[in-house]
């Protein structure tokens, strides 16, 4: 089984928006995902873990829930629209056949004034 590399203390580096616009951090899921696995590692008190990253340490234990309760990937997924390559094959079927639909109704408008025309 292959050793998971744990991340440094420099490679843990939140990003965080405006803050004058938002009053919190948003951070991202490489982030968290990193936060969990030092955290998992044992190599220091989760309460010093949190003071050194700047987080609360229930946000921690937050993280490491999700972690544990979705899969990897899906553990940090941010809401809003999904990637187009994370569609799943009926969204992407649903999207597809709407297009046909309308594809078939201009093509339906199209040959009526085409048949029009002739007349």
């Amino acid at each position: 089984m292959k050793k998971t590399q744990l991340p440094s203390k420099r490679e843990i580096v939140p990003t965080s928006t405006d803050a004058a616009a938002k009053a919190r951090t948003v951070f991202t899921d490489e982030f968290k995902r990193k936060a969990v696995l030092r955290m998992r590692a044992g190599g220091q008190t989760v309460t010093d873990l949190a003071a050194e990253l700047g987080v609360r340490r229930k946000l921690l234990y937050e993280w490491a829930k999700k972690f544990d309760e979705q899969s990897p990937g899906e553990a940090f997924r941010s809401p809003g629209r999904p990637q187009a390559g994370e569609l799943s094959e009926v969204e992407q079927l649903r999207r597809d056949l709407a297009n046909a639909r309308e594809e078939l109704a201009i093509l339906k408008k199209l040959d009526a004034y085409l048949t029009r025309q002739k007349k």
